[in-house]
């Protein structure tokens, strides 16, 4: 009986050093910044790890007043491939350091 409580003790102690090394790399990751395009490049997104737009890029070739529409769509393209990036780049990263474990309530 004791065996297994020894047993419990070292795997509670490996939890906790798992959770303090994804905590520190969630914070370093929310550094890193990703870029997409759309467009064939005329635009382009720089979004942080913690999702937020960084900035906008927009080929002036890719203004059209006649047809803004193009251009939104365009944008938000780039901005969902830019937040699909981070997405992945939190779930590789966080599955080097759990090798492959699914965690309930991490990603």
């Amino acid at each position: 009986m004791l065996g297994n409580m020894g047993n419990m003790g070292n795997m509670m102690k490996k939890v906790q050093k798992l959770q303090e090394e994804m905590g520190k790399l969630q914070e370093e990751l929310k550094t890193r910044t990703l870029d997409a395009t759309a467009g064939g490049g005329v635009v382009k997104v720089v979004i942080n790890g913690e999702k937020q737009l960084l900035s906008v890029k927009i080929d002036p070739a890719a203004v059209d007043p006649e047809d803004t529409e193009m251009l939104e769509d365009l944008i938000l393209a780039a901005v969902n491939e830019a937040i699909k990036k981070v997405d992945d780049m939190m779930a590789q990263e966080m599955g080097k350091l759990t090798g492959g474990l699914k965690l309930p309530g991490m990603f």
